[in-house]
């Protein structure tokens, strides 16, 4: 990627300070990132070696996930909110692999990560794609638009994979979190993945302060117990809230505890 990119609507990349999407984008093998991106990166990497790990890790259990919810559920559409940078195996790829009919409507409230995800983020004939700039802390803005494209009178995989994490609030956090589910239909399915210290401690809180100090996007730990509450109302499927490694994973699987915990959760 150019260090000089500039998006459609003619405004220019900020490249003075690390983005999380492009940090994200960088652990996963992407290619959409800049030097200050790789730079507070590796600062993390510094502290723990394993980051890139966890990056994938939730990436697989995105697949596993989304598999589930075609196969098992019977979902034919999904919420993703906090899209992050296009690489492989997006949501509606997998999906659609399974169901071309599949429909998505893809969330974000950067202005970078739209633009890529309406350019590379395509759907078969026979599913939908739409691509919505707002941000997790408008609810009501983003279920408006959600209608326009998915039909709410059907469940819904309503996606949240390391969002919330951003939120630093507790207050708007969770109930942005609540607005949403109450609106989803019965036989929807919250998804949701978080960062934790609980894997790795105070490396972990120390590198979240250092991204943060960069100019990055602030991002917090929290709990097991406090992303159950996410949950709450809702059954909570097994094996309940884990480090993403262990949600269900394939036979061959062996990868190692990550920094990440995930939980899937049936609505009404």
């Amino acid at each position: 990627m150019t260090e000089d990119r500039v998006l459609p609507s003619g405004s220019k990349l900020d490249t003075t300070v690390p983005h999380s999407a492009r940090i994200w984008n960088y652990w996963l093998g992407g290619k959409d990132h800049f030097a200050v991106d790789r730079a507070a990166g590796d600062e993390v990497i510094a502290h723990i070696p394993d980051i890139p790990i966890g990056a994938k890790s939730e990436r697989a259990f995105l697949k596993r996930v989304v598999r589930f919810l075609v196969e098992d559920a019977g979902i034919r559409q999904f919420l993703d909110i906090g899209t992050g940078l296009p690489t492989a195996d997006n949501t509606h790829e997998v999906a659609q692999s399974l169901d071309p009919r599949c429909r998505v409507v893809y969330i974000d409230n950067d202005p970078l990560v739209m633009a890529h995800a309406r350019a590379l983020l395509t759907s078969t004939p026979e599913g939908s794609c739409d691509y919505v700039e707002a941000d997790l802390r408008q609810p009501e803005t983003i279920l408006e638009a959600a209608r326009q494209t998915l039909d709410f009178s059907q469940p819904i995989g309503l996606m949240l994979l390391g969002v919330v994490n951003h939120l630093m609030d507790d207050a708007v956090a969770y109930g942005s979190v609540a607005q949403l589910v109450q609106a989803m239909p019965t036989g929807s399915h919250l998804v949701l993945t978080h960062s934790t210290a609980e894997i790795h401690g105070e490396p972990m809180l120390r590198a979240m302060r250092e991204t943060t100090e960069r100019g990055g996007t602030p991002i917090r730990a929290r709990t097991k117990m406090e992303l159950e509450r996410f949950f709450d109302g809702l059954d909570l499927l097994e094996p309940g809230v884990v480090t993403c490694s262990r949600w269900r994973p394939d036979p061959e699987s062996d990868e190692p505890e990550v920094y990440l915990f995930g939980g899937v959760g049936r609505i009404g």
